[in-house]
């Protein structure tokens, strides 16, 4: 069978996903159509309709898009099987029930941003750099029924800087990530493809890392934490959803801000955690076990990101001031 022949199915909502359907499509596929989420209602009232990243691409290829509120819905079902797929390809989508990955006869495959089985799960980016790994990767495998533990296919390392925020990650992984989708196309059309249970790498890892969805609480930052830990904290949540902190007033009035961008500086001190230490000008060094962590950008709610020397402007003086 010729690629053009082959029937694809690709599901995905966000940007991330994009990258591999332009990929499949540039590299003369034919995606016959393609699943996203429902447009989402924007706007104060609402009243404007908002479709997915995947969404606006399909339509501007005309490419028949499907966005069902329910995946067992019978007439999404009927519109699906109409479609006749050979493969479905899955991309930061949703869970598919049985009857829909079991539908093409050269099954599901999903790409999943880590290397599995580690982080396995909703937040696998944020989870990586919040935990300080150094490497990470993509990863594509079969689906079945329970989530990210099908077959694995194909998988790709990348190096994590310890530079890097969770956004540029994200960005290294897309493009490995449709790189990927491609070689597993392919291998799957030329009938090649070899898989490997993911039970068998169990031995290579100590520990596995789950990767559960992040929530307003878990990105909220414990300056307990050491230097490094707290250092990685930040850039795994940045830019979104952005880790956050309690500024509090000498009275006791308390704000919050959200910290984007920090810097370490080791250094011995007796200070408290979530002590503050600036010279209202330039810098604003927050204490923590093990050192200082600098704020480089950071977001007062309400207000615009911007930068410590933007920050001290507005506020003057920081003398008595301390995070929590």
């Amino acid at each position: 069978m010729k690629k053009e022949e082959l029937r694809i199915v690709y599901m995905g909502t966000p940007e991330f996903a994009v990258e591999s359907l332009r990929a499949l499509v540039e590299k003369g596929y034919n995606v016959a159509g393609v699943i996203t989420v429902p447009d989402k209602p924007v706007g104060r009232h609402g009243s404007v309709l908002r479709p997915s990243p995947v969404k606006e691409y399909a339509v501007s290829k005309h490419i028949p898009v499907l966005q069902p509120e329910k995946l067992k819905d019978e007439v999404f079902l009927f519109r699906l099987r109409e479609w006749n797929a050979d493969l479905q390809i899955v991309v930061a989508f949703r869970m598919l029930p049985e009857m829909v990955w079991d539908m093409p006869r050269l099954g599901t495959f999903n790409l999943h941003a880590s290397l599995l089985p580690q982080y396995r799960g909703a937040a696998p980016i944020n989870r990586a750099v919040i935990n300080g790994e150094t490497e990470t990767g993509v990863t594509t495998f079969f689906l079945t029924h329970e989530i990210d533990t099908g077959k694995i296919i194909r998988q790709k390392q990348i190096p994590i800087a310890d530079t890097d925020d969770a956004g540029i990650v994200h960005d290294k992984l897309m493009q490995a990530g449709a790189a990927l989708v491609i070689e597993t196309t392919d291998l799957i059309l030329s009938g090649e493809v070899d898989t490997v249970s993911q039970e068998q790498l169990y031995q290579h890892f100590p520990e596995l890392h789950p990767a559960p969805k992040l929530t307003m609480e878990t990105c909220r930052i414990d300056w307990n934490l050491p230097l490094k830990k707290t250092y990685d904290f930040v850039r795994g949540l940045s830019p979104y959803p952005a880790a956050w902190t309690e500024l509090v007033a000498p009275k006791g009035d308390k704000q919050v801000v959200k910290v984007y961008r920090t810097e370490k500086h080791p250094a011995p001190h007796q200070l408290p955690a979530g002590a503050i230490v600036t010279d209202n000008k330039k810098y604003i060094d927050i204490a923590v076990p093990g050192g200082y962590l600098r704020l480089v950008s950071l977001q007062l709610a309400g207000k615009k990101r911007m930068n410590a020397t933007d920050f001290l402007n507005g506020f003057k003086q920081l003398e008595g001031y301390t995070v929590v």
